[in-house]
């Protein structure tokens, strides 16, 4: 589904992401940690090319971009219709509603009818828990229901891979809890997640596979009983015993 290779970032002389490498297979939930600054949402970023990367390819379902070559406009907007993105800080629009917001990926990029857009953006904020806040602004919402919302506008324009940068870190604790259970949900149904998360419990229970960077480098991947219980990478291990603390 996602196949990433020997993917360079630089901003300046900053080396923010050194040789990537990895795959994400139809279905899966892959779970990436690390310490602030290992290069974690540069790496999700470039997924969507929200950055664009200086060398490497990735392949996502039967779109590739190869960055060593100049990349048009055209080619950058196709890609980014394959993934939805869910924000660490919600990035609604914030004079629309619940469901303006949700309504207008479809309408705009895909032309879908508003009344079909409508009718689907109302049934997946139903999903998501927000049913009865259709009409409902930003500012009136909680940040767990704003994300939540985040969560739908993603969903609405029927994408197969959603790539998560940090969705519960700017919230509340109490509120936290509500939007790991849409992800859950959406992992159990077989939604291709690239999750970036500092909830080291979710990672555990919800991933097929973690992956741990540190200095722009993948330091290790593997199962989460093995990235958290049987790790034989001493940084790992350093991770691990600071968070835990």
């Amino acid at each position: 589904m996602i196949t990433v290779k020997n993917l360079n970032k630089y901003f300046g002389d900053l080396h923010v992401l050194k040789n990537i490498n990895m795959d994400v297979n139809r279905g899966e939930v892959v779970v990436v940690i690390g310490p602030s600054g290992s290069g974690k949402t540069t790496l999700l970023r470039s997924l969507n090319i929200l950055e664009t990367p200086e060398e490497g390819e990735i392949t996502i379902g039967k779109q590739s971009v190869d960055f060593s070559k100049p990349l048009k406009k055209a080619q950058a907007v196709d890609f980014r219709k394959q993934t939805g993105m869910v924000f660490q800080n919600h990035n609604l629009f914030p004079h629309f509603t619940a469901l303006e917001n949700v309504m207008e990926g479809p309408v705009t990029v895909q032309k879908v009818s508003k009344a079909k857009a409508q009718e689907r953006a109302a049934d997946i904020l139903t999903k998501v828990g927000l049913g009865e806040k259709l009409d409902t602004y930003p500012h009136q919402l909680s940040g767990g229901q704003q994300q939540r919302v985040g969560i739908a506008r993603a969903l609405a324009t029927g994408v197969e891979v959603i790539l998560f940068d940090e969705p519960t870190s700017a919230l509340d604790p109490e509120l936290v809890g509500d939007v790991l259970d849409v992800m859950k949900e959406l992992a159990e149904e077989g939604m291709t997640m690239v999750v970036v998360t500092h909830e080291m419990s979710f990672a555990e229970e919800v991933a097929d596979r973690v992956i741990f960077m540190d200095q722009g480098k993948i330091v290790e991947e593997g199962k989460p009983e093995q990235i958290f219980h049987h790790t034989n990478e001493p940084r790992t291990q350093q991770f691990l015993n600071r968070i835990r603390k």
